[in-house]
């Protein structure tokens, strides 16, 4: 693995997720707008981790960077509820379109509602385009087909990327660079690019400390030059009076994303809460100080849609 090519293998790690989480009423405005216009966003939306672990426990994952189901309520009826399934997937897969069916009818099977199977295809081989997976035998046919969003076809677009105002066209933009460019110092360059129209998007702080944390785990850089990009990350700060990122924390929690130390994801985790909801009660000091590594890492991914401290880590 060269010093560029640091995507981690853990599926909870994947930045992938956090955007996913933070972002996922824009995420599907900006790559299936059809099917965000079919949600009634006023009543809310969830995740279900725990109940797609269970459907996809024993399934061979393949080289995917994250898988989500979320359930949402259809606009046309009040108590019409639906399943949407999420699969990120890093890199050209032959069995890719059976893997989706299978977690469709697996889902379909055990909720007995509608699910709908969405592909987010992150790789680079343009030829690479599953949309349907099929099968037939002696009279007996299936055909399962899914929209897929096709990330490399967003270059052509790029324009559109850079105006959007669509939170999650940074995320599509970086995960585009960190595929394509190989070079350390092109990485570093289009990386402060990215950075510098972060901080000119009138987001709010919490925002700009959200996308931060995602573009920065999801482009990362040869050791070598992350001096040069803090340097490059504190001078735009300095120009914006906006110093929402330190780049000591920084430093600190890249180092506990990839080293997994215990120590490092509950440090990293009470910053977050320090930036997010002010100083830490000793309830929750304690909770944190006993938690596992498992709860760190829901903890760590869930604090992007916490609205308190209560529903975070439970009421005392």
């Amino acid at each position: 693995m060269s010093e560029t090519d640091t995507s981690r293998s853990a599926d909870h790690d994947s930045p992938w997720k956090m955007a996913l989480e933070g972002y996922f009423q824009e995420f599907l405005d900006l790559l299936f707008p059809a099917i965000h216009e079919q949600v009634d966003w006023s009543k809310g939306y969830s995740f279900l981790d725990k109940e797609l672990q269970q459907i996809t426990a024993d399934a061979n994952s393949g080289r995917r960077y994250a898988d989500k189901l979320i359930k949402v309520y259809a606009r046309e009826g009040s108590e019409t509820w639906v399943l949407i399934h999420v699969e990120v997937q890093g890199e050209p897969e032959e069995a890719f379109a059976e893997r989706m069916y299978t977690y469709q009818y697996r889902l379909r099977d055990r909720y007995g509602v509608d699910v709908v199977s969405l592909a987010v295809l992150a790789d680079t081989r343009d030829s690479f385009r599953p949309a349907s997976f099929r099968y037939q035998r002696w009279g007996c046919e299936l055909t399962f087909t899914f929209p897929a969003a096709k990330l490399i076809d967003w270059e052509k677009r790029w324009a559109e990327l850079e105006a959007s105002t669509n939170v999650f066209a940074l995320v599509v933009m970086a995960q585009i660079h960190a595929k394509r460019l190989k070079d350390g110092a092109t990485r570093k360059d289009v990386k402060v690019a990215l950075i510098r129209l972060l901080y000119e998007r009138g987001y709010s702080r919490e925002q700009v400390v959200q996308l931060f944390i995602i573009i920065d785990w999801m482009l990362q850089l040869p050791r070598a030059l992350e001096p040069e990009f803090a340097q490059a990350v504190n001078t735009i700060q300095e120009e914006k009076h906006m110093p929402y990122v330190n780049t000591l924390e920084r430093v600190e929690r890249e180092k506990a994303l990839h080293e997994g130390r215990h120590e490092g994801v509950e440090g990293m985790l009470r910053k977050q809460i320090a930036l997010k909801f002010g100083d830490l009660p000793d309830w929750a000091d304690e909770r944190i100080a006993s938690a596992s590594d498992a709860q760190l890492d829901d903890w760590v991914a869930q604090i992007l849609t916490a609205d308190s401290l209560e529903a975070l880590l439970g009421k005392h």
